[in-house]
This record gives C-alpha cells, sequence and structure tokens, in this order.
C-alpha cells in the first residue's frame, strides 16, 4: 500500500510544501510551516473540489445582467465605501488594528439596519453579551430585530440561522470560530479557510448580507491565507491610530464598486461616526512657523488640505525619518535638492511628519514636502494663506496632478489665497496662482 505523502502549510499564508522548509517561499515567514494531519489533507481535497466546480461557457452577448439591491447603512462615510450601500447576499471582509473601532462600527452598523425592520444576528467568539450589552447602551444601539449569540462552534451558528430569517450576520471574528470537520485549532489556516467558503455559500444561498472581522499580523495585512480575501466580495482596512480621534476606511476589493473611495470616522463618545466636519482636522491656521507647508491630496473623490511639517537640524550622523510620507520618495527629494538647489543637506537630520494620521500615496504633495524642508532649512516661515501643489521629476521639472480644479475648489472654500502650481487652471476661482515649471521658480518664489 503506498504511503501518503506529508504535506505542510504555512501558518502565516497558506503555501504547501512537500517538504518542511525554514522560511516560506510566498510571505517569508520563518519557521512557519506545520505538518497537515490526514484529516486536514482530505478537507482541503474537498474544499478543493468545491470551489473548482466546472462550468460552461456562455457566450457575453447572452449574459443577462443583474440588479444588485443596495441597503443604505444610514453612515454615509461607510456607504461611500461601499459604493452606495449594502450588496444583499454580498460577503464583506473588514480588518484593521485592535481597538482601531472594528466592533464599534458594526454594532452601529447592525443597529441602524435593525432600526429600519431588518433582522440581524451579531455573533461574537470574543466577547460575553453583557459586555456587547454595556457597548450598545453607551453606542444607543438597542433594537428588538438586533439579535446577539456568543458562540465559537461554527455549527451552532448555523442551525441559528435557520431557525429565524435574517438580513444581516455580523461575525467578530473569523479567527475565533472553529467547526467540528476539521481537527485543528481555532484560527489555523484550514479553519479560516473552510469557513469563510461555507459563509460564502450560506450568504448566496439564504441572500445574508454578511460582515466578517478579521484580526490583522504585524505587517498590517489580515492573518489567514490569501484565499481569503480572494473569496469575499468587498475587503475593507481600518487605518490610523487607537490613540487618536480621526480613522479612515479604505477599500482594497470591491465587486460592487471602485476602491478609490476612503471612509473617514471619528471616534467619540458615541462610538466611530462619519466625520463631517474635516477642515480644520489635518492643518492648522495659526501664526506661521518655519518648517510648515500646505497642500491639497485627494483621498478618492474628497479633497483634503494636509499640513506637512519638516524639522532639518544639523548632525554628525544624519537621519531621514518620514511619518505619513514615503520614505524612499524622501531620499529621492533630498537628492534632488543637492543635485539641483546645491542646499547641503548631508550632515543634517530631516524629519517628514504628516499632520492628522493621514498617510500620503500620491504624489502632488512632493512640492508641499520640499517647500517645507528650505522653510525649516533656511528658519523662515511659508504664509498660511498659500498651498503648494504639485509633483517633482528627478530633473526637477514640476509636473501636472490629476483633479487639479478639484483641489483649487477645496482650497478656495478654506480661504485659501495663493496656490503654487505647475499648470494654469482652466476654471477662474478667485485664488492667485503662481504657475511653477521647475523647482529653482518655487525657490525663488519663496
Amino acid at each position: 500500500m503506498a504511503k501518503n505523502k506529508p504535506v505542510f502549510e504555512c501558518e502565516s499564508c497558506g503555501n504547501q510544501q512537500s517538504k518542511w522548509l525554514g522560511k516560506c517561499p510566498e510571505c517569508g515567514a520563518w519557521d512557519s510551516f506545520i505538518e497537515l494531519k490526514a484529516e486536514q489533507v482530505a478537507t482541503l481535497k474537498e474544499l478543493a473540489k468545491k470551489i473548482s466546480t466546472p462550468s460552461e461557457a456562455v457566450c457575453i452577448e447572452d449574459v443577462e445582467l443583474e440588479n444588485f439591491t443596495r441597503i443604505s447603512t444610514e453612515d454615509a462615510e461607510l456607504d461611500l465605501v461601499l459604493g452606495g450601500g449594502i450588496v444583499e447576499g454580498s460577503l464583506i471582509l473588514i480588518g484593521g488594528s485592535p481597538g482601531v473601532g472594528k466592533s464599534t462600527l458594526l454594532l452601529k452598523i447592525a443597529s441602524n439596519l435593525a432600526q429600519k425592520g431588518k433582522k440581524v444576528l451579531y455573533v461574537s467568539g470574543e466577547e460575553s453579551k453583557t459586555q456587547i450589552k454595556l457597548r450598545a447602551d453607551r453606542l444607543e444601539a438597542n433594537s428588538p430585530n438586533l439579535f446577539l449569540l456568543t458562540e465559537l462552534c461554527f455549527e451552532n451558528i448555523i442551525e441559528e440561522l435557520h431557525k429565524q430569517n435574517y438580513n444581516f450576520l455580523i461575525i467578530d471574528s473569523i479567527q475565533t470560530l472553529y467547526t467540528s470537520k476539521i481537527a485543528s485549532a481555532a484560527g489555523s489556516i484550514t479553519q479560516v479557510r473552510e469557513l469563510t467558503f461555507e459563509l460564502m455559500r450560506i450568504s448566496k444561498m439564504k441572500n445574508i448580507s454578511t460582515f466578517i472581522i478579521g484580526h490583522i499580523t504585524k505587517d498590517g495585512a489580515i492573518a489567514g491565507p490569501r484565499v481569503l480575501e480572494h473569496m469575499v466580495d468587498v475587503v475593507l482596512y481600518f487605518e490610523g491610530d487607537a490613540t487618536k480621534e480621526i480613522r479612515l476606511l479604505r477599500g482594497f476589493k470591491n465587486r460592487f464598486g471602485n476602491t478609490s473611495e476612503v471612509g473617514i470616522f471619528e471616534m467619540g463618545s458615541r462610538g466611530l461616526i462619519s466625520a463631517k466636519d474635516l477642515a480644520s482636522r489635518f492643518f492648522s491656521r495659526t501664526k506661521a512657523s518655519a518648517g510648515s507647508a500646505l497642500s491639497v491630496v485627494m483621498e478618492g473623490s474628497r479633497a483634503l488640505v494636509l499640513e506637512i511639517q519638516a524639522l532639518v537640524c544639523e548632525s554628525s550622523y544624519p537621519k531621514r525619518s518620514a511619518t505619513g510620507y514615503e520614505k524612499n520618495r524622501l531620499d529621492m527629494l533630498l537628492a534632488l535638492l543637492e543635485r539641483k538647489l546645491e542646499i547641503p543637506l548631508g550632515h543634517y537630520d530631516v524629519f517628514i511628519n504628516v499632520s492628522g494620521g493621514v498617510k500620503i500615496s500620491e504624489t502632488a504633495a512632493d512640492l508641499a514636502v520640499v517647500a517645507a524642508i528650505i522653510s525649516s532649512f533656511k528658519n523662515r516661515p511659508l504664509s498660511k494663506d498659500s498651498v503648494f501643489i504639485g509633483e517633482l521629476s528627478l530633473n526637477g521639472e514640476i509636473r501636472e496632478v490629476f483633479s487639479l480644479d478639484v483641489r483649487l475648489k477645496e482650497a478656495k472654500m478654506q480661504n485659501f489665497k495663493n496656490a503654487i502650481i505647475p499648470n494654469k487652471s482652466l476654471e477662474n476661482l478667485g485664488l492667485k496662482c503662481f504657475v511653477a515649471k521647475e523647482i529653482s521658480q518655487v525657490l525663488e518664489w519663496m
């Protein structure tokens, strides 16, 4: 009788090998491979058969479009990220660091949906019913259509779903549940994969919209195999420090909408609420100080005015550090300043910080970063009535940015008077625009 070949699986990403390896070739984790038992291998083969069910090819002209029914969460920011609301029967995964507000937000959303007459089942494997009740009282999230279930066994959850016709299901969290079909601990790769597939099947079969809360690793990725993110319909990530009020919710995958939108929330006494007045949260209009410059960045379809802070000081062992801005891009801009403007920064510490805890993921703030660095180096304050918008190339040219008119409209709305930009605006917005094509022109203006 042939001996079964051993199967080793990475606990971090789910990569499988025929022999034990010290380092995972997929995710780079060390000492993460464990040998799967025969029962686990059999379960994986059954799951693979379920996922890879063959289907017939259909001509694209014969495919009929489905009309997705969306339900508003009564939260403007979450609806924005979801593309207009929750699609019936969708599977939504939300990740974020501990304490960022995942459970708080979903409990409030569960209450909003329950108050609209929808039956919501909130399943928690981490907290007791008393703990959830205390939070619900604080959030004013009590409703007769909101049901709590503290359960770890997945089969018991399925049994509860068959008792009543629930419209929404919230799982807090997927890493705490287990199914008796698999002989492994809760939170393991095999458990998470099987549970996610079953939740997807039940959501589509019973037309239940399901939210899944997922823990994240120290690298910021959702714990578990990558197939977890592939199987769900929507993947959302919470960003922000638990010690700060402002939190960002970004969409990284959405089968029913785009992923460019960002939801902005504020943590208060009544939990996470949509941040309404964002104008004064990310910049200050107090007395001008050296090392501070303002820019306008795009977060989805929303324009935000951000303050870029720079500190340049002489040092024997120079350091470069950036918070909220890409470190590699900062190194490039410093090299550009030394080459084009002959500013000797080789013996200076340079620190960059983006106020408000926002992480800039675009290049339109390059001009503001350079202006803040020069301002701190020369100890000359910049006007608080000016914004810097533009991308810098390696040869010192200032390039155009997308949605310039939208950015300038936001600057005008916040009562700014001057704008340093790479090209003229198509609209007369009442701002004094200084057009700069090269970085040397900005230095002359300053």
